[in-house]
């Protein structure tokens, strides 16, 4: 499985990142950006208390995943790697 490294997409998910990550921020937590695989999954890491908040992967799937397809709908999915 290879990694999507195309800078004008890469840089789409980063900005739809920094619009969520105040609300992240807000509640003592981050999200850091991993990579994009060719199968179109974007991998990223919750940090601070959102690695382990008790609701992180609604706020994954319900926040972060709807922001990014935004931006990029070719998006499947967004996964947290700390979960794998």
């Amino acid at each position: 499985m290879g990694i999507i490294k195309d800078k004008e997409i890469l840089d789409k998910i980063e900005f739809s990142l920094q619009e969520i990550r105040p609300f992240l921020e807000a509640d003592g937590g981050d999200i850091n950006f991993i990579e994009l695989t060719d199968d179109w999954i974007v991998k990223v890491k919750l940090v601070g208390a959102c690695s382990t908040c008790s609701i992180s992967m609604m706020t994954l799937k319900n926040g972060v995943e709807i922001a990014v397809k935004r931006a990029v709908p070719r998006v499947k999915e967004v996964i947290e790697i700390s979960s794998l």
